[in-house]
């Protein structure tokens, strides 16, 4: 294929572009139109170089065919024929520089008549600036034909201005919204445009409204043209005029017809009946809304304003549900938040497409703000449905591809892909200059905040960037040579921690080993990333230990002792500490830390309905003491009945047991020395066994006989006793209190404490104040010319329109995953910043007072949940979860599942 030809096939497919400028959908009979265009296409062209060479073509750069081939996403603009008075309404404010073209239009039926209504468009001259002539904006004879963003931006206004309650409060006569599929063509003899509109295509209730708008009886309808489309329709029939045979060839065009039927039914007697052919329109599978399958009711009545599941009843703008596509009820989450920011949404539904960046590496050649801008005109479309945001997630997953599948994500890191991505589609930006960084020693911080912000804006010029990002100082201090280096950074939203998420809460149980207390709970706070002698501490203070008593702190499972935390020097980490994990304290004697250390664990015999015979299970806290290096077994003996003393069951309770004989009531009301300094044997060990156990073993080692031969000490120097308890020893002492053992973070919910509340502005102090840097981010200091591990403060300098704020609730490391459900009390009226802010404007301090109107929540843990959305639609508040809307009160806005907040500035 020559190079030559290569350049003819690139350069027809740019002028079919070119054609495409009514978001037609061409038929083959046009598609014949330009096959027969290639003498025309030698013609400079704003597609073409002035030379009309091969090379020098723009054809001949792979950046601009990439630019041209990105334009064919555009050609789904659709029009809208509204009514002339309520469009006239919104350009002073809207639309002042956009003026219409008026075109008288005649109708007229063809011999088909009850089939088909033929209209002929021919400009007016007079009132050709669509703002004068007496007649204009008389509703019912004049409509307006505008573009799609316009007609959003019109409608957003409308409701702006008039929204009340639950629904807009705008006339009835203006709440309904239907497609027309229309023929148009340009007649040779009249020099005029042909359009058709038949039953065949359109159904007979949208035929029917059609022969109401257009059949005046008397006078003509007139038609303003603010879109361009009719004039560019008319360019591009003069341009081919010379071909005979090409003329009256048919381009069919779906227009959307917006609040003219219900003008036309304000004449009839009963306005409360509908029409009964509405039905074919509202049930027809081949009509489409706004160009996507979605199903409307053709009349859509301003006098419900219940808010059901799916809204299709209603006339409220912005209360439209997301359906969940399966594990995506994050993404809806975050673009309903989104999708109720009012700068961002009056952007997208105005003329965003004048912004797309096609060049720019880092986006996605304007497909994904293509996608979510045509999203949002679907959640802003009145009276529409659930909208099923397939579309938009394909395209997102094109830009990050950790969404192409259907696994839940976290709604703030979907948020963050997802405005770095519109950013990038749409950065007016198109050659980023590069800006060398200077010295900026001896220069104030203003001076080198605002040349780093003009750095910044020099390569990102963005609606996101307008709208959503601001900048903070950050300052790094050597802790030796104090030298200061200080930069300034853009941020899109603000991480903050939660302060509790830096302390936790512990629970432990505390044994003496002296025999005078029974074992307590203590509840303990302790630094989440602390060591354990953080641990060791707080206890010590908790249970007022003397200056001569240490804590040994064992972990507990299955009734045994797994680890001391002294011994285990490898994982000497809190954070690895589970919340339903078990800890026992023991209070020693300092004096005694070199003695051997006896650990007693707890058997006794149980019913095993497997078996159908008593077999033997460990239960209870092991107790723990220290011996003599010289111990033997009557030590032993006697430091087990020391330990047990404080379980001894009042003497009303033992009566109770028959068992109990009355040589036993008497012991047990003894003093533990006076019974154990008894010669009788039998009496002594009142019917306990004890065996020693080699750690790791499980089965019973040797009978502890108690005589004075001394027991031979392990070299770990613990000695394991396994202790048999008889079954009138388990009604004598009260076992119960052995078995209570709390998990270490389980007395919380036993308690029933409410849950831990934080102001949101704790939370941006702690964001803001100054911390050290890890080991592992070691600061490299100019002046001592070593790595320092300096300490980092950050300072708000430049606020942006709108202040999203994460709420950092999810933990992770290579060990544990957490959620932390701290009731964040955030302001919604009033959130006043501008005591963190470092840079003030003194004479306008409301800039740092913003106002909250959205929340992502997420409901449940870290191994699933769900999330919704709070927002604001007008002057009420909403909830979306998912598909379904409800509107709510303001008192029910704050709650635990705050994870990100949405403000705008006041």
């Amino acid at each position: 294929m020559t190079h030559r030809f290569k350049n003819r096939l690139a350069q027809l497919f740019a002028f079919s572009l070119l054609t495409n400028f009514l978001s037609l959908k061409i038929l083959p009979t046009f598609r014949q139109i330009l096959t027969k265009t290639l003498d025309f296409l030698r013609m400079d062209s704003l597609f073409f170089s002035a030379d009309g060479g091969d090379d020098d073509s723009m054809f001949g750069s792979s950046s601009t065919v990439r630019s041209i081939q990105s334009l064919s996403d555009l050609d789904d603009e659709r029009l809208y024929l509204v009514d002339h008075m309520w469009w006239n309404e919104t350009r002073e404010s809207l639309f002042r520089e956009i003026d219409g073209v008026l075109y008288a239009t005649s109708s007229c039926f063809s011999d088909d008549f009850e089939s088909e209504i033929i209209l002929d468009m021919r400009r007016s001259e007079s009132d050709s600036d669509g703002c004068k002539g007496e007649e204009q904006g008389v509703s019912g004879r004049e409509y307006a034909l505008v573009s799609e963003w316009m007609f959003y931006r019109a409608l957003k206004w409308h409701y702006d201005m008039k929204s009340v309650g639950n629904f807009v409060a705008v006339e009835d006569n203006k709440a309904d919204l239907f497609p027309l599929q229309i023929s148009l063509s340009i007649s040779g003899t009249t020099n005029s445009l042909v359009v058709k509109i038949s039953q065949k295509g359109n159904g007979i209730g949208a035929f029917d409204k059609s022969c109401q708008i257009f059949n005046v009886k008397s006078g003509l309808v007139k038609i303003w043209d603010f879109s361009g489309q009719i004039t560019k329709f008319f360019l591009q029939g003069r341009i081919l005029s010379d071909k005979s045979e090409l003329m009256n060839a048919e381009i069919f065009l779906e227009l959307q017809v917006y609040g003219l039927s219900c003008d036309i039914m304000q004449t009839e007697n009963d306005m409360s009946v509908e029409d009964p052919n509405t039905e074919d329109i509202s049930s027809s599978s081949s009509l489409k809304l706004n160009g996507h399958s979605e199903k409307v009711n053709s009349y859509v009545r301003v006098d419900h304003p219940l808010i059901t599941s799916n809204l299709s009843q209603t006339y409220s703008l912005g209360l439209t549900g997301l359906y969940n596509l399966g594990n995506t009820c994050f993404m809806n989450s975050a673009i309903q938040c989104l999708g109720h920011t009012s700068h961002l949404v009056d952007y997208f539904l105005g003329d965003f497409r004048k912004d797309l960046n096609f060049e720019n590496p880092l986006g996605v050649n304007g497909k994904l703000a293509l996608a979510f801008g045509d999203l949002l005109r679907q959640l802003w479309t009145p009276g529409a449905t659930a909208v099923a945001p397939r579309a938009f997630k394909s395209r997102l997953a094109g830009f990050a591809p950790q969404f192409s599948g259907y696994n839940q994500h976290d709604s703030q890191e979907f948020l963050a892909f997802l405005l770095d991505g519109l950013h990038e589609d749409l950065n007016r930006v198109k050659i980023k200059p590069y800006n060398e960084i200077k010295d900026v020693d001896g220069i104030s911080d203003k001076e080198v905040a605002d040349e780093h912000w003009r750095n910044h804006l020099a390569r990102n010029d963005s609606i996101i960037v307008d709208m959503c990002q601001g900048q903070y100082r950050s300052t790094l201090i050597c802790p030796l040579c104090k030298k200061h280096s200080v930069t300034f950074d853009p941020f899109i939203y603000l991480s903050l921690p939660l302060p509790s998420t830096s302390m936790r809460t512990m629970t432990l149980t505390v044994l003496s080993t002296d025999g005078t207390t029974l074992p307590i709970p203590v509840t303990v706070n302790v630094p989440k990333y602390g060591k354990f002698k953080d641990l060791i501490q707080a206890l010590s203070i908790a249970c007022s230990l003397r200056d001569d008593e240490t804590l040994l702190v064992a972990e507990i499972y299955n009734n045994c002792i797994i680890r001391f935390l002294e011994l285990d020097t490898r994982n000497d980490s809190l954070e690895l500490v589970r919340d339903r994990d078990c800890f026992v304290a023991y209070r020693l004697l300092k004096e005694e830390d070199s003695l051997p250390l006896v650990v007693f664990t707890h058997w006794r015999y149980e019913e095993s309905y497997v078996e159908g015979l008593p077999v033997l299970r460990k239960f209870g806290i092991p107790f723990v003491a220290r011996v003599p290096e010289s111990t033997n077994g009557s030590d032993i003996h006697n430091k087990f009945l020391k330990l047990l003393h404080p379980l001894v069951m009042p003497e009303e309770f033992s009566l109770d047991y028959p068992e109990n004989t009355p040589d036993q009531q008497d012991t047990t009301g003894m003093d533990v020395d006076e019974k154990v300094d008894d010669d009788d044997d039998d009496s002594k060990s009142e019917g306990f066994l004890f065996y020693l156990q080699q750690q790791g073993h499980y089965s019973e080692g040797p009978t502890i006989i108690m005589d004075e031969q001394p027991l031979l000490i392990p070299e770990t120097r613990i000695i394991s006793v396994r202790v048999s308890w008889p079954d009138e020893m388990l009604k004598r002492y009260d076992t119960s209190i052995l078995s209570n053992l709390p998990e270490t973070g389980g007395i919380a919910l036993i308690t029933k404490t409410p849950p831990e509340s934080v102001s949101l502005y704790k939370c941006l102090e702690a964001f803001l104040k100054e911390e050290p840097l890890g080991p592992e981010d070691m600061w490299y200091c100019p002046k001592c010319k070593e790595h320092r591990q300096a300490s980092k403060k950050l300072d708000l300098w430049r606020l942006p329109e709108i202040v999203i704020i994460h709420l950092k609730r999810f933990s992770y490391n290579r060990f544990l995953k957490d959620k932390l459900e701290t009731f964040v009390d955030f302001p919604i009226d009033d959130f006043d910043v501008s005591s963190y802010t470092v840079e003030k404007d003194e004479d306008n301090q409301s800039c740092f007072r913003y106002k909250l109107y959205a929340v992502s929540n997420h409901y449940g843990g870290m191994g699933g949940g769900h999330y919704t959305a709070f927002a604001k639609c007008g002057e009420e508040w909403y909830e979306f979860n998912d598909s379904q809307v409800y509107p709510i009160s303001e008192d029910q806005i704050k709650t635990s599942a705050a994870y990100v907040l949405f403000y705008k500035r006041v």
